[in-house]
């Protein structure tokens, strides 16, 4: 099992005011909670840790993890409120972004809510997004990083979010505590550009993540593509063309992928990531790359089955 740890949440896509009224429709999300659905569609048996509100919205999270076949067990369900993040359109078509989650439940998970000690079929964390920097989640998920280290692999995603933590230097100071115990980095071009202001190339910020250590690091690209780094080198693959509906859950479903196809194929172990030689690292790149395709392909944050993948990397067309 895959355990990811973080935040869950609601997208309320808002339409166009009439007069005093906004229509809308809420969407489960939050990049943790899209790769744990984004694995259990993929075969691979994934768990969810995080605090999850009692409320209906909450309800809904919990229930639609079930039903995808996600262990719930490591939920801790809260009495505070849902984050919401509303996206609302102007009269232009151009849409605006309202952030409700101050003092939201997925901000609350305390160190008494982690498991004592993991049982024997986990065999890797995932943490990512704004959970690793809000407080006192932040600081619960690195203890259990921490605690974890060198025992599993450890997998971390940034996927920085400004308009949640606006401070930059919170966010490093937080990602850090990740980034030090981290077998596996995957982060997009994005990211680098935002957390050193466009200051570090792609290499540089791959140099940097594996010099603290960690065995594989994995930067997407959008339309370009992805580039990895090992301790064999580098590959760098070209985007798979697609008609793009829109981009939302893609680098959720590339991470998914990437820890779902490490685990197939007996590559998720401590050692067997530092091993990656060229071969299986453009191996990998293509299968995660494929099922983020089949993502951008269709609306919303709606990850792949495993036989979608398979089909698209046996007939490309």
């Amino acid at each position: 099992m895959i355990l990811v740890c973080g935040e869950a949440l609601v997208d309320l896509f808002l339409d166009p005011p009439e007069g005093a009224q906004m229509a809308g429709r809420a969407v489960a999300g939050g990049s943790p909670f899209n790769v744990a659905i984004g694995l259990a569609r993929l075969g691979v048996p994934a768990g969810f840790l995080g605090a999850i509100s009692r409320d209906g919205i909450g309800a809904m999270l919990a229930e639609r993890l079930r039903q995808e076949g996600v262990e719930t067990r490591f939920i801790a369900r809260s009495d505070r409120l849902s984050t919401i993040s509303a996206v609302a359109t102007g009269a232009d078509g151009q849409p605006s972004y309202g952030f409700h989650g101050e003092g939201a439940a997925d901000r609350f998970l305390m160190p008494a809510d982690l498991p004592a000690a993991l049982p024997p079929e986990v065999e890797a964390l995932s943490f990512g997004s704004y959970s690793m920097a809000v407080e006192p989640t932040g600081s619960t998920l690195a203890l259990l990083a921490v605690r974890e280290q060198g025992r599993l692999a450890i997998s971390v995603d940034p996927n920085l979010r400004p308009g949640v933590v606006p401070d930059m230097a919170l966010w490093a100071r937080a990602a850090e505590r990740f980034y030090r115990v981290a077998t596996i980095v995957k982060a997009s071009e994005e990211d680098v550009r935002i957390a050193w202001g466009g200051r570090l190339s792609l290499q540089d910020a791959a140099a940097y993540w594996l010099g603290l250590g960690a065995k594989l690091v994995v930067i997407t690209r959008g339309a370009e593509g992805a580039v990895g780094f090992c301790a064999a080198g580098q590959v760098e693959l070209a985007a798979r063309p697609v008609a793009v509906r829109d981009t939302v859950g893609a680098g959720d479903s590339f991470h998914a992928a990437l820890l779902a196809r490490l685990s197939q194929t007996g590559r998720l172990g401590l050692d067997t990531v530092a091993a990656l030689d060229l071969s299986a690292l453009r191996e990998l790149l293509a299968y995660a790359a494929t099922a983020a395709a089949i993502t951008v392909g269709r609306h919303g944050a709606d990850p792949p089955c495993a036989s979608e993948v398979r089909s698209k990397l046996v007939d490309p067309a």
